[in-house]
């Protein structure tokens, strides 16, 4: 027998509130600032707590997977090294323990959006490892414990996450359990651990890994250097001086605001020394006021230890203090060791003394070769960097995506790969374009340069992917691809970024080409460079401006530039040079082509400096979408079928450069009632019209 209620039920008209209806992002990797301003609960308040609670004993031992370079294999293996064989300046790195990471995270966050009573408060070294670094007494038992192995602790860094320590090869064998072999590789001998390494397990909570235990260093990503003759421009080649670089990315509005660098600092990582008279005759030569850089060496000086590294050096700190002409330059240059790439002792030096708001790196290693142990260095790295406000810039590569080769092979043979130096969500990775001057270079480039300043650059020239590869003439491109260690983060998102779940890079681009390449002085002489080693540096030089003219540091800079980016597509100032011809495949190695909005081969694309500088600020307006339905209520009766009014239109519309595709669904709804959007989906940037119809 039938309930007596039934059949009123069924009868009944069902009505219930619009505001039931739930909005969900098909993209969640929006821009930080699209995200609610909801503010951690105090992730300044996180400390340390003691992790090692248990005898350290070297017989209970847990391997460190993923820590043997590619190239340590046996078909090269040259034996065993010596015991006394020095590894010295090698990095314990630490890790936070899961409270600390997950308050760590709140905190970059909220640093990074404008609607957080957070933004922008950033942290000193000691104040990150006071809340994020490893305690006093887990500190002191690792450090005994490298001790009780004959190692020489040199220094626990001020953000509490590496101890930097040096030992002979008998040493770190037998407190790693690894073995430590010489490999022939061609006409080179390199030195690296034959196994993972392995720790006690009582500090597998605290300990992350060595970096590093060989000597696989990271390779300096610059090329095509040659000598700038006769002339700076002379037939198909139009070389790059400070004052062209200024008119075609427009420097020049910015330096009649004295928005030049004053006041301002940029550090530069390094592992060769310079000759400052070099530096001086560049700024000399090329018209720019006298300011030598600080040069700061940390530990022994390795001098100038051969050409391909000077020009490296010469580059970024010439051209660095070229863009931002009045900053300081502050060059940091470690020694290379058996077991430590200079460039990481360099990097931490830096970050750990906070020393400039903006820093550049232009070297790469892909992620496959740095191993686990190095990747989370440079991880953990960059991200206490951006807590503290430094603005990261690593150049992508210059073997395309083929990260994992030399831009010198002939053919890419180890897959795609992106610079692990660049690809963790707290760098900004900057790729190379190349000019499109070739078929009109008349039209970009006059016939002499300008006394003064050898200027030859008549406007800005339009560009393309930078790719100068081919048989016989190496892998010569734009870096560039996803990552295989990170996820998408947040900031992440907007026309042509992919749906991969990975981070991509590069993220913005300059050129880098060698046809139309960079000037630099070197051992008194004049010569041309090209790679995106130079886009790193004088992209580090326009933030020092971004820098002076907000009065203030800045951070991870990728959580504006992808903000502004949006922005310019809803109508927003042009602030880049979207980037839409060419593409980084090598031979060997097909690679990503140069699309309309962002891409893999030249990020965003290239900048105008002045628009840049000047609407920096437009990236603290937050993007948002609002969402108005033609009836605020909406009624159906049990059975019926579509009607007039048993649907609602719903418009909307977006604002501060919102820029994501948006899905509709519906929770709350009474037993028996289905919904159906049409469309479901409003593509990005997410404006416009769906009609629900409800069915009972």
């Amino acid at each position: 027998m039938s309930h007596p209620l039934a059949a009123p039920l069924q009868r009944r008209a069902f009505s219930f509130l619009f505001l039931i209806m739930l909005l969900s992002f098909h993209s969640l990797e929006l821009p930080a600032q699209a995200q609610p301003a909801v503010d951690p609960p105090n992730p300044l308040f996180a400390q340390a707590r003691d992790r090692i609670t248990s005898f350290i004993d070297d017989e209970q031992r847990v391997t460190l997977h993923g820590n043997v370079h590619p190239l340590a294999m046996a078909r090269y293996d040259a034996g065993a090294v010596a015991p006394g064989f020095a590894m010295e300046h090698m990095l314990l790195t630490l890790l936070p323990d899961a409270a600390q990471q997950d308050a760590l995270n709140q905190l970059l966050d909220a640093q990074h959006n404008p609607e957080s009573a957070y933004y922008h408060q950033w942290l000193t070294p000691e104040q990150y490892g006071e809340r994020f670094g490893v305690s006093d007494a887990d500190m002191a038992q690792v450090v005994g414990w490298l001790q009780q192995h004959g190692m020489e602790v040199e220094e626990v860094t001020a953000g509490r996450r590496s101890i930097v320590f040096s030992g002979a090869a008998s040493q770190v064998e037998s407190a790693f359990h690894t073995r430590i072999h010489a490999y022939k590789i061609g006409n080179e001998l390199h030195h690296a651990n034959a196994t993972d390494p392995e720790i006690p397990a009582a500090l597998v909570q605290v300990v992350g890994g060595v970096v590093s235990l060989h000597d696989f260093h990271s390779e300096p990503l610059h090329g095509f250097v040659r000598e700038a003759s006769p002339e700076f421009t002379s037939g198909g080649s139009h070389y790059l001086a400070p004052a062209d670089f200024a008119t075609i990315y427009d420097l020049a509005p910015i330096y009649q605001q004295a928005i030049n660098g004053s006041g301002q600092s940029v550090a530069i990582v390094a592992r060769s020394n310079i000759k400052l008279a070099d530096v001086r005759q560049f700024r000399t030569f090329f018209g720019l006021p006298a300011n030598d850089p600080q040069i700061i060496v940390n530990g022994a000086d390795p001098g100038i230890w051969n050409s391909n590294e000077e020009t490296e050096a010469d580059l970024d700190v010439e051209w660095s203090g070229a863009v931002a002409k009045n900053a300081t330059i502050k060059f940091v240059v470690s020694k290379s060791t058996n077991s430590s790439d200079g460039v990481d002792l360099s990097a931490q030096y830096i970050v750990n003394h906070n020393l400039a708001p903006v820093m550049s790196t232009s070297f790469g290693l892909c992620e496959a070769s740095l191993g686990s142990s190095g990747n989370g260095f440079l991880n953990s790295l960059w991200q206490q960097a951006a807590a503290q406000g430094i603005t990261v810039f690593v150049s992508s590569g210059d073997n395309g995506a083929a990260g994992c080769d030399s831009a010198s092979a002939s053919t890419a043979a180890h897959g795609r790969g992106v610079n692990g130096l660049c690809s963790t969500p707290y760098s900004v990775c900057v790729g190379g374009n190349e000019f499109n001057d070739t078929s009109n270079p008349t039209l970009y480039w006059s016939s002499t340069n300008a006394t003064g300043t050898q200027a030859s650059a008549l406007s800005y020239i339009p560009e393309a992917a930078w790719n100068e590869t081919g048989p016989g003439k190496g892998l010569w491109a734009s870096g560039g691809g996803a990552s295989s260690v990170y996820g998408k983060p947040s900031w992440q998102a907007g026309t042509g970024v992919p749906a991969d779940g990975r981070r991509d890079v590069p993220d913005v681009s300059l050129s880098s080409a060698g046809h139309d390449g960079y000037l630099i002085v070197q051992e008194g002489g004049l010569y041309v460079v090209g790679g995106t080693s130079a886009a790193s540096p004088s992209f580090a030089g326009v933030m020092a401006l971004v820098v002076q003219h907000a009065a203030a540091r800045q951070g991870n800079a990728n959580t504006a530039f992808y903000s502004l980016a949006s922005k310019q597509r809803a109508g927003g100032a042009s602030v880049f040079h979207d980037i839409t011809k060419g593409n980084n495949s090598v031979p060997g190695q097909a690679g990503f082509n140069a699309t309309v909005g962002y891409d893999q081969a030249t990020g965003l694309g290239s900048i105008d400096a002045s628009v840049l500088v000047n609407h920096w600020s437009d990236a603290r307006v937050v993007p948002a979408f609002q969402a108005t339905p033609s009836a605020s209520t909406l009624s159906v009766t049990a059975g019926s079928g579509i009607s007039s009014n048993n649907h609602i239109t719903l418009n909307v519309t977006v604002s501060g450069g919102f820029d994501a595709a948006v899905a509709f669904s519906v929770t709350g709804l009474p037993s028996g009632v289905s919904a159906v959007f049409t469309p479901s989906t409003l593509s990005a940037p997410g404006s416009g019209s769906s009609v629900l119809k409800l069915t009972a």
